[in-house]
């Protein structure tokens, strides 16, 4: 099936490892040019090598930290600097954030600045061109809403949550979805080397908890990501959907 993607001018965030890099390997396969975003220079780097080599469009690095208040105006500057438009925005930036019940003001601050403050300023940045051009595809990284304990982390992409939903309903009529994906346990720096660093740990988490009975690749989300950012799937939109090879139990 041809997506309709090439010449599309897409932006991921957190896309030197992990589910970031995987989408930005997919989209560009899919044709589109791709805008690389993280702090890990070194890694964006090695990445839009990688794509190149595989004779893609060579993605534009941008590496900045996002929980900086000011990094989603440079960034939008450098894009902007280069290309006319943006057309996909895949916020995947974050990271988990455990914390102890009577966490202090700043560890709360710090988890919300990632997770949430800075994918609504990147998207903020971004989506006046999309207004413009009347079309836009917002996708959010987001995670699961069954937390074991508290986590910053969980707090804030639930927020992230309700704002896309709340997003997704004034865009529409400009031609723009904005949808949140869910992952489950993929292969990821974060999984891999802190919540299950062991193929033992691995095996025996998936088959109590995941009925496909295996971790995902960051592919997994990858392809679902391109799917939403498909004109195909226009009618798509202020949706939260889990890919966790069916992990998620309630309805």
């Amino acid at each position: 099936m041809d997506l309709e993607l090439k010449g599309r001018i897409a932006v991921v965030t957190g896309a030197s490892a992990g589910i970031g890099r995987g989408i930005a390997r997919v989209l560009a396969k899919e044709g589109a040019q791709t805008v690389i975003v993280s702090r890990r220079i070194a890694l964006l780097e090695a990445l839009a090598g990688e794509i190149e080599r595989d004779g893609e469009a060579r993605p534009l690095v941008v590496a900045d930290d996002l929980q900086n208040r000011d990094a989603p105006a440079r960034i939008a500057r450098q894009v902007f600097a280069r290309f006319d438009r943006v057309d996909i925005l895949v916020n995947n930036a974050g990271g988990s954030r455990p914390l102890p019940v009577c966490a202090a003001d700043e560890a709360w601050d710090e988890a919300f600045a990632i997770n949430f403050t800075a994918v609504r300023k990147v998207t903020q940045a971004f989506l006046p061109a999309m207004q413009r051009n009347r079309w836009g595809r917002i996708i959010n990284i987001t995670g699961s809403l069954e937390p074991r304990a508290v986590n910053g982390a969980n707090a804030a992409k639930a927020g992230v949550h309700i704002w896309a939903k709340g997003l997704s309903c004034d865009v529409a009529k400009d031609g723009i979805t904005v949808n949140c994906l869910m992952p489950g346990r993929i292969h990821s720096e974060q999984i891999d080397q802190r919540m299950h660093p062991s193929a033992e740990n691995q095996r025996a988490f998936a088959e109590a908890n995941i009925p496909a009975g295996y971790f995902g690749d960051p592919e997994d989300i990858a392809h679902a990501v391109a799917f939403l950012c498909s004109p195909k799937a226009r009618y798509i939109t202020g949706q939260r959907m889990y890919i966790d090879g069916g992990m998620h139990r309630s309805i």
